[in-house]
Parts: C-alpha cells; structure tokens; sequence
C-alpha cells in the first residue's frame, strides 16, 4: 500500500470514529460512556490522516519535479527515451499500488451506513446468560408499585429459590422479540457486554398472556407483568400489558 493510501485510510477511520461518537451510534457497538474516549482517539487519527495526506501530496510532487527535470536533463544532451529490452515498465507496482485502495471501501461503506445493533439473529447462536449456578439470594421486591429491572435481574431473580422474591410485585422489561419454539407465547431477549459487542451474550424471558398478534421479530416492546414458574425452566413473565417501542439508544444491560 501506498503513503497516500495509508494516510486516507487513517483518515477515514477516525472520521468515522468521529461520527459515531457525535451521532451517539457508538452504543451500538461498545458500552455508553466510551464516547468521549472515542472521540478524542477519532480527532487524533484524523490529524494524523491530514498529515500523512499532506506529506504523501508533497512526496508526489517532488518526484513529479524531478521526473520532469530529468526529463528536460534528456532533451538537452540529445537522449530519447530509449529503454533496453529488460526494463520494467513499472506496471506491476501501479497495480500493487490500485490493489492498497481497496481496502478502503470496507472504511467507506462504514462511514456512510452504520450497521444496526445485534438483534435476535445472533440470540441462537452465541452463548446465554446462565445464572442457575448463581449463589446470591435477593430481597423481596417491595409490594405496591411496579418494579422495573433488565432482563439478567429477571433471569437471576427466576433462579433464586425458584422466583421467590418475585412475589405477587409487577415487574416491567424492555427487550426485542426473538424467535423460539414456544406452544404459547413468545420470548423477548436483550443482550449483556462487559466491553463491546464482541463479548455479547443474551438474556432471555418469555411472555406469555398477550393478546392479539406476536410482535415481528426485532421489535422493541416494553412488557409488564408477573413472574409465573415454568416447566422447562425458561424464565416465563404473564403480560398484563404489552407496548411496542422504538429501539432504546443504548440496546445493551
């Protein structure tokens, strides 16, 4: 790959990492709280970039100089270009040199579309958040008002002497539907990273008692409801009232 190549993919990289820490699209990818992190590394790179495109432009200007100096050295001593028959027409360098410019669509194309957050596609096949071996004990969720908590609070609190400290308490999640093989109901999941997407793995509950049309796989939705036991010990929630929303800003417990 060429300087100027180098120095644009630099360039483009922090330009990016620019704009997903000022749009806030960051979240999709790494914890929230990173952004201004990633905005000050982003704004290095692109000073970098700058300069290395700077340095490259001034590079080819000078070899262009000389070519043409030598050039008019040539013309005025009465020499052609005359060139034996082994030497190298410099081809195979220009095509090396176009070949270090592709790797700039991959840079460009996430510059310009942002791709989505991970979704019910990856719920199936990554790992999932196990909490059966978990020794913590909670306290009983206090009686009279509508609990909110993740779906890995749900899960540990299903584990924890079979749900006791559920109670009889409303308890409110916000996930995204995802497909399973349920004879009623559906699930709703939500992943949990200790850094970036890379370490995703996800909570699971399934909702049961709804009315009307299981929303489309993807869909955001706020459920509350109560705990009830189930039989394959997937950690189940009976709905008493279900909204569709949009996707929450930062997707990830």
């Amino acid at each position: 790959m060429t300087e100027d190549a180098r120095a644009t993919t630099v360039l483009l990289v922090g330009a990016m990492m620019v704009r997903l820490a000022l749009t806030g699209a960051y979240a999709k990818y790494v914890r929230t709280g990173m952004g201004g992190v990633l905005l000050v590394a982003g704004a290095l790179l692109v000073a970098l970039g700058l300069v290395g495109v700077a340095r490259a432009l001034g590079l080819v200007r000078r070899r262009a100089d000389a070519h043409g100096d030598a050039h008019a050295q040539a013309d005025a001593h009465g020499h052609g270009d005359e060139r034996g028959p082994g030497h190298a027409d410099g081809h195979g360098h220009a095509h090396g040199d176009r070949a270090g410019w592709l790797l700039l669509g991959p840079v460009l194309a996430l510059l310009l579309v942002t791709p989505p957050a991970l979704g019910s596609f990856g719920v199936g096949r990554s790992a999932a958040v196990d909490v059966r071996s978990g020794g913590r004990t909670f306290d009983p969720l206090p009686a009279g008002r509508t609990a909110s908590m993740t779906l890995l609070e749900f899960d540990e609190r299903a584990a924890d002497h079979a749900g006791a400290s559920f109670g009889a308490t409303p308890v409110r999640l916000t996930g995204f539907v995802t497909p399973g093989n349920d004879r009623a109901g559906f699930r709703i999941a939500r992943y949990q990273i200790a850094c970036c997407a890379a370490d995703a793995v996800a909570a699971v509950v399934r909702v049961t008692g709804t009315t009307g049309n299981t929303p489309a796989r993807d869909q955001w939705v706020t459920v509350t409801g109560t705990f009830q036991r189930s039989a394959d010990g997937v950690p189940e929630l009976r709905a008493t009232s279900l909204a569709e929303i949009t996707a929450p800003r930062d997707p990830y417990e």
